[in-house]
């Protein structure tokens, strides 16, 4: 099969996250990545954003990171890239397609948890590296 052609999918296979070979794995692999997480985020709160001021708002990213993550929200139908060729120099946007407010709104959920218990888990983690480590 030519590598540009994506892989056949049977619809008709229940889909099991779990089956390392279930196609909604790779997906999920993208969606768990760090990156695409924080970027989800700072699209649902802050919206339209150039890439500076994505740069800027998700902290620590790299640039070679951000085109990277960029590139794989617009190929997963979750970012929608937008050009002005009028302006100059051309004015690149980035925002969330529907699909991608969606996931944005469900990623709310694992980021509060995070900010709330985030003292309980590094609690935890000192507590267990003074048993392992002792």
């Amino acid at each position: 099969m030519p590598q540009d052609q994506p892989p056949v999918i049977d619809t008709y296979r229940p889909m099991d996250i779990l089956d390392a070979a279930c196609p909604s794995r790779d997906v999920f692999v993208d969606l768990a990545d760090k990156w695409v997480l924080l970027m989800l985020v700072s699209l649902r709160e802050r919206n339209v954003q150039r890439y500076s001021e994505l740069q800027r708002s998700v902290g620590g990213i790299s640039r070679k990171m951000l085109s990277q993550t960029l590139r794989t929200l617009e190929r997963d139908g979750l970012l929608l890239r937008s050009v002005d060729a009028n302006a100059t120099p051309p004015l690149v946007q980035y925002s969330l397609t529907d699909l991608g407010k969606e996931i944005a709104e469900e990623t709310r959920v694992l980021c509060d948890w995070t900010q709330n218990r985030a003292h309980q888990v590094r609690a935890a983690r000192s507590a267990y590296d003074e048993r392992t480590t002792g």
